[in-house]
């Protein structure tokens, strides 16, 4: 008896991470997971590339920063970051228990509000690797066409099915 079970296919992507990032346990976690990577030496230290997706990560580990947090050449790295990449991430890597982690994020918080740059807690490599995948995966093609493509019919479906549309069509 042969029996057939639905699955989806796994997604896999290329990745280009910077050669920093080669000893690192979320590098050997993506590879486990079939995605091709690529190390490159250009990179920013700490960087994580999504090609397809136009997504770049930037790995920030508050314990690697030296004091005083002024001095350590933080602001000045995300920002060459920021100014690269169009679309960016910052991955603050903590368990948020610590003061330094939390001057930290307020540092980062204050320098770049109102910039392109969207900071991501992580409190463990899994929760990263997860993280990573899932924003790069939605905004990579196809799968950001089936997102607009179900937004569309959600939005359709409400228009259509709405009191307060059909009071609006009455009133036109």
């Amino acid at each position: 008896m042969e029996t057939h079970k639905e699955s989806t296919p796994q997604w896999k992507t290329t990745i280009i991470v910077s050669t920093s990032l080669r000893n690192h346990e979320t590098h050997r976690m993506l590879s486990a997971q079939q995605h091709r990577i690529r190390c490159s030496d250009s990179l920013e230290s700490g960087t994580f590339i999504f090609p397809l997706s136009g997504t770049a990560f930037l790995l920030v580990d508050p314990e690697d920063l030296p004091e005083p947090l002024e001095g350590s050449g933080l602001i000045e790295r995300i920002n060459k970051f920021v100014q690269v990449h169009r679309n960016s991430f910052l991955l603050l890597y903590a368990p948020f228990n610590r003061q330094k982690e939390l001057e930290v994020l307020a540092l980062i918080q204050n320098r770049f509000f109102g910039s392109n740059l969207k900071i991501l807690p992580v409190r463990s490599n899994a929760e990263l690797v997860k993280g990573i995948l899932t924003i790069a995966k939605a905004t990579s093609k196809p799968h950001v066409d089936k997102i607009r493509d179900r937004m569309s019919l959600a939005r359709a479906h409400i228009i259509e099915s709405s009191p307060v549309w059909e009071m609006l069509r009455d009133m036109l």
